[in-house]
């Protein structure tokens, strides 16, 4: 079997150098680092993960969970956790907690029983119990997407959170809606209790208010963040004695949610009803109208998470961080605009 001594031997090094060199625990000069990495393809050397954690107390993986991986939305995310995690040396075990609490529990709390070196999650609206857990057993956790608050638990122990500007996106979306000449503009919100629900409710209450235009709690419906539960929320909209002209969808699988109730009842985008809709996706610009969506940056805040977490281990003590990173907005059609309009690239 060959042996770290081996690769450094091969290399021309020492063995504390090789070891910096796969573990990334000191800077290396890069012709001295690609003559490890030469001489470890050569080898065939395979670090022995096991003995190495017993005596680092470290496993180098990371463990993320996440609701709705299958949500083109997520699977980003775990994309840009993946990436930034093997750049620094580091495996992933992912879980979906299901937007259940317990269940959020059980699988941060298998995480942590297979050692992982912290976690990143994307939290339930009932964050209280994995809060707990996560202070008691002082786990390295990065929250990213979902936001918790301090007083959501009473612990001194530090979280780190990463997520996109929730508020301002949907007032600029609300306050274009208002632009084209809308004045009953409606929300299809998310899940209640979730940070990125009550964000983009303020969001589109801001964008009413600096339009001039007066709040209606009957214009704001709850999808619960799912595309069976924006069909119903679409449904309930249209049945008003005053429908709206305009929708905004506060996620991408609301959006599809939106346009099955719309298509059911065979009313035209954006002749009959503008909509626009928070979360861009591969396939927004195919649909007839073309969608006008926030696109958010979710590969890069997978990474800033792993980039948190990494910092966590490095200062533990260190004071907590959020970063809010900025969206932008693909202007499309289905909001009414000419496709003369600029598709993309405004910073929200």
């Amino acid at each position: 079997m060959t042996t770290m001594a081996d690769v450094a031997r091969s290399a021309g090094v020492s063995v504390a150098t090789v070891s910096h060199v796969l573990n990334g625990t000191r800077p290396v000069l890069p012709h001295t680092r690609q003559a490890v990495l030469d001489a470890v393809e050569e080898l065939g050397y395979t670090p022995n993960t096991l003995a190495r954690s017993l005596v680092t107390s470290r496993t180098q993986t990371f463990g993320l969970a996440v609701s709705a991986i299958s949500n083109p939305y997520f699977t980003e995310i775990v994309q840009g956790v993946e990436a930034c995690a093997l750049e620094h040396g580091y495996g992933l075990l992912i879980a979906d907690p299901h937007d259940d609490p317990d269940h959020e529990r059980t699988v941060v709390r298998l995480l942590h029983e297979r050692r992982v070196d912290g976690v990143i999650v994307a939290p339930s609206a009932d964050p209280g119990g994995l809060l707990a857990f996560l202070a008691r057993h002082r786990v390295p956790t990065v929250f990213l997407d979902r936001l918790v608050g301090s007083t959501d638990v009473e612990t001194p122990f530090r979280f780190d959170q990463v997520c996109a500007e929730n508020a301002q996106p949907v007032e600029r979306l609300v306050t274009h809606l208002a632009h084209l000449g809308h004045r009953r503009i409606a929300l299809v919100a998310g899940l209640p209790g979730l940070s990125t629900t009550t964000e983009r409710v303020h969001g589109y209450r801001h964008g009413l208010a600096a339009a001039g235009l007066p709040y209606d709690d009957r214009l704001v419906v709850h999808g619960d963040s799912a595309a069976e539960g924006a069909e119903r929320a679409t449904a309930a909209l249209l049945s008003l004695a005053a429908p709206p002209t305009a929708l905004v969808t506060a996620n991408n699988a609301m959006t599809i949610g939106a346009l099955r109730t719309l298509r059911d009842r065979g009313l035209s985008v954006p002749d009959d009803l503008a909509l626009c809709c928070f979360d861009d996706f591969a396939w927004a610009d195919l649909f007839s109208p073309r969608l006008t969506a926030v696109a958010q940056p979710s590969r890069e805040i997978g990474a800033q998470a792993v980039r948190l977490l990494l910092e966590r281990l490095e200062s533990p003590d260190r004071p907590s961080r959020t970063l809010r990173l900025p969206c932008s907005l693909a202007h499309r059609t289905s909001c009414g605009c000419p496709d003369t309009a600029p598709e993309k690239g405004t910073l929200l």
